[in-house]
C-alpha cells in the first residue's frame, strides 16, 4: 500500500520542522549581528551630540570628533557629578521605568509629561583649553501631541545661550509638528537663552504662537511659533521648563557656575571608570 505523502501528519511535520530551522537561523543571525547594531546605535547618538553641540568636519569620524567630548552622569537630586555607573548613555530610558533608579512624578510636577523621572542623567561637555566648559549638551525629552520627543540641547559656555538643539526620535506629524526638524527652525535656536536672570529655577525660553518680533523685550527668550501645531510647539516649550528648572539640570547649572565663578571645583574631571559609560545599548 503506498503512503499518503500529503497526509496531515506529514505536513504538520514539515511545518514544524520549518519553524524550527527558521527560528534557528533569526536567532543565530540576530546574535552575529548585535555588536553591528550596538555599534550603529553608538555611531547615531554620537552623531546626533555632534550635530546638536555643532561640530562637524567632513574629513573626521564621528569617533574622532567625539573624542573631544566627556561623558558624566548627574545626580538630578543635587545637581553633582557623581560615579555611580550607568549602564549606557542612553539607559536613563530603561531606568525611567525602574521605580529603583527613578521617582514618580506628580501632576503639578510634570509638565513635561514624562511620568517617571530617572535619578541620574548623562550629560556631554566639550571642554575648552583653560578647562572649564566650552559647550554643555543635555539630554531632554517630553510628549508633544501624538509622542515623545527624545533630543539634545547645547549650551554654550555661559550655561545659559543655546549652542543648538536637535530630535533624533519623534511621531510628530509631518509637515506640521514633525517641523521640528526643520532644519531652519532649529537653526532660529542658536544664540537664544534659557534664563532671564541668575535663577536657573524657572527658565524664560518658550516657543510661542506665530513669529518673534526681535524688536520686543524678551524676544532673546522666544522662538517661533510651529504653524498649525500648537501642542507640539507647546511640548517643546514644557520640554524646556522641565529640564532646564529645578526638577531637571537646573541644580547642575546653578552649581557649574559657582564652581566657575569661584574656581573651586574641577568641572570636567572624567570619571576614573569613565569608558563604562560609552553606549553598549540604545
Amino acid at each position: 500500500m503506498s503512503s499518503n505523502k500529503d497526509s496531515i501528519g506529514k505536513t504538520v511535520t514539515v511545518a514544524l520542522v520549518l519553524c524550527v530551522v527558521c527560528s534557528v537561523v533569526v536567532s543565530a543571525a540576530a546574535v552575529m549581528l548585535k555588536p553591528m547594531q550596538q555599534y550603529n546605535m553608538d555611531q547615531d547618538r554620537k552623531s546626533n551630540i555632534l550635530r546638536a553641540a555643532g561640530i562637524t568636519d567632513p574629513s573626521k569620524s564621528v569617533d574622532e570628533l567625539f573624542a573631544q567630548i566627556t561623558t558624566r552622569t548627574v545626580d538630578l537630586e543635587t545637581g553633582e557629578f557623581t560615579d555611580e555607573f550607568v549602564p549606557a548613555a542612553e539607559d536613563f530610558r530603561r531606568a525611567a521605568g525602574d521605580p529603583a533608579l527613578s521617582e514618580s512624578l506628580d501632576r503639578r510636577e510634570d509638565i513635561a509629561s514624562i511620568k517617571r523621572q530617572p535619578n541620574i542623567m548623562p550629560v556631554y561637555i566639550v571642554e575648552a583649553d583653560d578647562g572649564s566648559i566650552d559647550t554643555l549638551i543635555l539630554p531632554v525629552y517630553g510628549y508633544g501631541l501624538w509622542s515623545t520627543l527624545y533630543g539634545f540641547l547645547a549650551l554654550e559656555g555661559d550655561l545659559n545661550t543655546v549652542a543648538g538643539l536637535g530630535f533624533y526620535e519623534h511621531a510628530e506629524t509631518p509637515g506640521l509638528g514633525g517641523e521640528i526638524d526643520n532644519p531652519d527652525w532649529k537653526a532660529s535656536w542658536v544664540g537664544k537663552e534659557i534664563y532671564a536672570g541668575e535663577s536657573t529655577s524657572e527658565p524664560a525660553l518658550r516657543v510661542i504662537k506665530g513669529a518673534v518680533d526681535p524688536s520686543q523685550s524678551g524676544s532673546e527668550h522666544r522662538i517661533d511659533g510651529l504653524a498649525g501645531a500648537t501642542l507640539t510647539s507647546n511640548g517643546v516649550t514644557n520640554m524646556i521648563r522641565f529640564w532646564m528648572g529645578e526638577s531637571g539640570f537646573g541644580p547642575l547649572i546653578a552649581n557649574l557656575r559657582e564652581a566657575s565663578a569661584t574656581g573651586t571645583a574641577e568641572l570636567v574631571e572624567p570619571d576614573a571608570d569613565a569608558d563604562a559609560l560609552e553606549v553598549d545599548e540604545v
